[in-house]
């Protein structure tokens, strides 16, 4: 089942379910947002697929005019952003180290491993646990709050700054924390994780300058598990909208260095992250960027994550922040 939030017209909020190939969305009754059917959901003890498919109402509404008018809305948010916390790991995808020890490793020490690549060798070694122990931890960064998620349609912009805006294809798991302290995950969602890899590349102790930027999410929330092999196609489309740069990226845990279980673990192990009512989003990383292959990205050009799986495409351009910097007064 794969889930939406959308506006109406009238801006009023709606959650509803894609059907028909994507093409329509039939509208939950009872509840507003997403947020809301997972309390309920808690509450009641239910899975939010079970729960979902109860309140199915009879009204549809065309999926492309929804997105035509600019009216979808992350899969999952929450109504304080400063209750949304966007977080990830790197390094955990077959290969994903391809790229960014590229970056890092100098011709001076060819023969030796960089930060990155004992780090993805830590997860290639014991990122997969056996049953009731522990794996080992992965690399982790913040990304920032509920203000820094785009929908899909919405520009990710690029910070007056930055050196570089560039997509990641992602899977991010989206999670609400029970009254209790437990952490609920709702389900999945394809992203784009947008960092700086130009800022990253100076020195890898700037990864947290890179990443504390806009990124995307959505169309779709997909509920339940997340399949073991998931395989999609990033591209950068031009003004025109032509395709200029394309590859298929693979992630599930059959193409990953660390279980979901694993990743999990070591960020809800923070008692931070465990405030009930609070949503979480988590990026699991991914192994394809289009910086490895020498492509620039250009403001107004538009990036691109398709998977089959999650529905609708998820499309974000590139948009140039003209802000000057602020000032810093002394009080």
């Amino acid at each position: 089942m794969l889930l939406v939030q959308l506006k109406q017209p009238d801006n009023s909020r709606r959650i509803g379910v894609l059907e028909n190939d994507n093409r329509d969305i039939r509208l939950i009754d009872g509840y507003e947002t997403t947020f809301a059917l997972a309390q309920a959901a808690i509450t009641q003890k239910s899975s939010l697929k079970d729960l979902a498919s109860a309140a199915l109402g009879t009204t549809t509404v065309d999926y492309a005019t929804v997105a035509s008018e600019s009216r979808l809305l992350p899969p999952l948010d929450h109504a304080d952003d400063a209750h949304c916390f966007v977080t990830g790991t790197g390094l955990t995808h077959l290969g994903s180290a391809d790229g960014r020890d590229a970056m890092h490793k100098k011709i001076s020490d060819i023969d030796s491993l960089t930060d990155s690549m004992k780090m993805f060798r830590m997860g290639l070694d014991g990122g997969k646990p056996a049953a009731g122990e522990l794996g080992v931890q992965p690399e982790w960064f913040y990304k920032g709050d509920g203000s820094i998620v785009r929908a899909n349609g919405e520009a990710l912009t690029m910070p007056h700054f930055a050196l570089d805006g560039g997509e990641e294809p992602e899977i991010a798991a989206l999670y609400v924390i029970g009254t209790d302290g437990s952490p609920y995950r709702l389900g999945f969602a394809i992203g784009n994780e947008f960092s700086d890899h130009v800022t990253e590349r100076q020195n890898y102790l700037y990864l947290a300058h890179s990443k504390l930027r806009q990124c995307s999410l959505g169309p779709a929330l997909l509920l339940g598990e997340l399949p073991t092999h998931v395989q999609g196609m990033s591209r950068i489309r031009d003004t025109a909208g032509a395709v200029r740069w394309e590859k298929p990226f693979l992630s599930g845990e059959d193409n990953m260095s660390h279980t979901i279980a694993n990743l999990e673990y070591h960020h809800f192990k923070y008692p931070l992250f465990c405030r009930p009512g609070d949503v979480h989003v988590h990026f699991f990383g991914t192994a394809t960027l289009s910086c490895v292959d020498g492509i620039e990205v250009l403001a107004g050009e538009t990036f691109e994550i398709d998977v089959a799986a999650f529905g609708p495409p998820l499309r974000n351009k590139l948009a140039l922040e003209t802000l000057a910097q602020p000032v810093i007064h002394s009080l």
